[in-house]
Formats: C-alpha cells, sequence, structure tokens
C-alpha cells in the first residue's frame, strides 16, 4: 500500500513486562541505551495537521537533527491527531499526520506517545490499538507507562484525566477512565511507587499538560496539587510536557525539576505569555522541537526552530 512503512526491525529492541495498571505497577518497556551507555532523544508535541502549519519544516529538521545524533527514540507529548483524535483504526489522518510527514531515516526509530485532550475528543481506543503499531511499527501509544532506557526512565503520565473542565464537554472519550476517582489515585499510586523504586541516574516524567508554564494555558492546577507533590519527592530531573504551543524552560529554586515544554509540532504562535514567571529561563512562541542528550554524569538539552536554528541550549549535571 503506497504510503505505509513497515519497521519491522524497531520490534525486537523493545521488550514488554507484563504489568497491570491497576495493581500499583505500571506496564514497563525496556529501551537499550548505546553501548557507551549514552541516550539520545528527540520531544515533539501537538503536532497531528496533515503537515499543516509548518508541520512538514519542522519533521524536516528533526530528520536533520536525528542523523546528526544518531537517536535512540521519539517521544510525543500529547495531541497528536487535530482537531478531534482519530475517528478509528483506518482513519486517514493517521497516515497524512504521521506515516507521510516524519519519513526520514532517522526518525525510523520507535515513538513513544501519550495522549492529548484533542486525542482524547477522538476515538481514544484507535490511538492506543495495536493495529497501528502494525501499520506503522514506530508507534507506540500508551495511557501511562515506563520506559527504562538504562541511563535513564522515563515515566509517561496520563494528565488528560485529571483536567475537572474537560469533564463538561460531551465529546471526550472516557472509556477506560471511569470512575475517574478512582483512575486518577491508582495511577498517582503506581507512578509514586514506581519513582520510589527507581534506581536510574536520571528519572524523567512525561504528561501532556503543564505543571509550571508561562503560556496561555496557565499551570494545571490539578497536576500541580496531586503530581508535583510526588515528582518533588521523588527527586525527579525533567517534567517535559506540550500542551501550549510553544518551547520553554522553568528552573526554580523550590526543586531541582526542570520544567520543560515541547509543543511546537505545528500551529503555534499564539501571541502571548507571561513575562515574568518565576523562574522562566526561556519562552519562545514559535514551532520547533528539543533534543535530549543523556550520559551518567550530564543532560544535554537543547530547543530548536522550524529552521533547525539553536534556541536555547543547556546542561543539567549529576
Amino acid at each position: 500500500m503506497k504510503g505505509v512503512y513497515f519497521i519491522i526491525f524497531l520490534i525486537p529492541c523493545i521488550c514488554l513486562s507484563i504489568c497491570s495498571t491497576t495493581n500499583g505497577v505500571l506496564e514497563r518497556l525496556q529501551h537499550p541505551a548505546k553501548g557507551d551507555g549514552s541516550l539520545s532523544f528527540l520531544v515533539v508535541g501537538d503536532w497531528g495537521r496533515r503537515g499543516a502549519y509548518n508541520q512538514t519544516r519542522v519533521a524536516l529538521q528533526m530528520g536533520v537533527i536525528g542523523e546528526r545524533m544518531n537517536i535512540d527514540f521519539v517521544i510525543s507529548t500529547g495531541d497528536n491527531f487535530y482537531n478531534d483524535g482519530l475517528t478509528s483504526v483506518n482513519d486517514s489522518a493517521f497516515q497524512q499526520s504521521f506515516t507521510r510527514i516524519y519519513t526520514a531515516k532517522s526518525l525510523q526509530k520507535q515513538w513513544y506517545n501519550v495522549l492529548g485532550n484533542h486525542d482524547y475528543r477522538g476515538n481514544v481506543e484507535a490511538q492506543l490499538s495495536p493495529i497501528l503499531s502494525k501499520t506503522d511499527g514506530r508507534w507506540l501509544c500508551k495511557r501511562s507507562f515506563i520506559v527504562n532506557a538504562e541511563v535513564a526512565e522515563i515515566f509517561f503520565v496520563d494528565t488528560t484525566p485529571f483536567v475537572t473542565n474537560y469533564f463538561r464537554d460531551r465529546k471526550f472519550d472516557w472509556r477506560g477512565v471511569m470512575p475517574r476517582k478512582s483512575y486518577i489515585a491508582t495511577l498517582l499510586q503506581d507512578v509514586e511507587s514506581a519513582l520510589k523504586n527507581s534506581t536510574a541516574q536520571w528519572k524523567i516524567v512525561v504528561g501532556h499538560h503543564a505543571i509550571r508554564t508561562a503560556g496561555i494555558h496557565g499551570d494545571t492546577e490539578e497536576l500541580v496539587d496531586q503530581l508535583l507533590p510526588i515528582l518533588k519527592a521523588s527527586d525527579v530531573d525533567l517534567y517535559i510536557n506540550g500542551h501550549d504551543h510553544c518551547l520553554q524552560r522553568i528552573s526554580t529554586n523550590e526543586s531541582r525539576i526542570e520544567f520543560l515544554t515541547s509543543g511546537g509540532g505545528s500551529q503555534a504562535w499564539f501571541g502571548f505569555y507571561d513575562e515574568i514567571m518565576v523562574g522562566l529561563k526561556f519562552y519562545y512562541d514559535g514551532q520547533g522541537f528539543m533534543s535530549v542528550n543523556l550520559n551518567p554524569k550530564n543532560a544535554e538539552i537543547i530547543f530548536y526552530d522550524v529552521f533547525g536554528n539553536i534556541l536555547h541550549k543547556f546542561n543539567v549535571l549529576k
């Protein structure tokens, strides 16, 4: 079938530990680091617009940087398909917004995806279906899970159900989430347990919604109240999100956590941000993406614009 990519070589690299998401243990995937113990990946969010709003230009530069870094995988911070997720596993948006856009050789690696609020406005079960992984072997989307990448453990958290306002919108697909109170309580317990038991050099948490942001959506208060205390107590290094269509870094003295936003995969330029946000180190109201390069002692993080120019670069030392 024209435009469909079968990337079979990826699948053996990912080992799945069979776990439950309802008994205090998150599903865990194994992804090997490089031979020298380092790990590199790209992060992009809020992208799925069939190539529009410079999505194809961002994808092109991701391919260039991905090749230069020899990346191990790609992380998506959610809102994978606009405006209302996928309708089914046969929705043409999957190929038109994903398979036919991210065509560079360097991007033919595993993609680890979380769901955003726009994904929840469609058929959530479609994005979670293994059928999509058979259509394009790069695709892996789950609600919440862990990737053990040796030098780092990456904890993917389903943040949309935390947001109370969404439950006033009848269009959201809450299958698998209700009863909400129980779902959130179990997820928080699972995340807290996994983080406390982690012995990884780097602890990274990924969710769609921001905990700290100078962007138009503002801090997600439900996450500030419920998730942030767990992250602080567990010595998390990075919290990475999308949702705000920008690139951003916030770092404060209240914890060691670097709050990083990579939501510039397509539509951006909202024209507003809080310039006096406490701890704001960098904000770019435009399209782009982020790279992370880790070794046991150092994390190098770089933000790029739609032309591949470096906008902001910094290091976190262990």
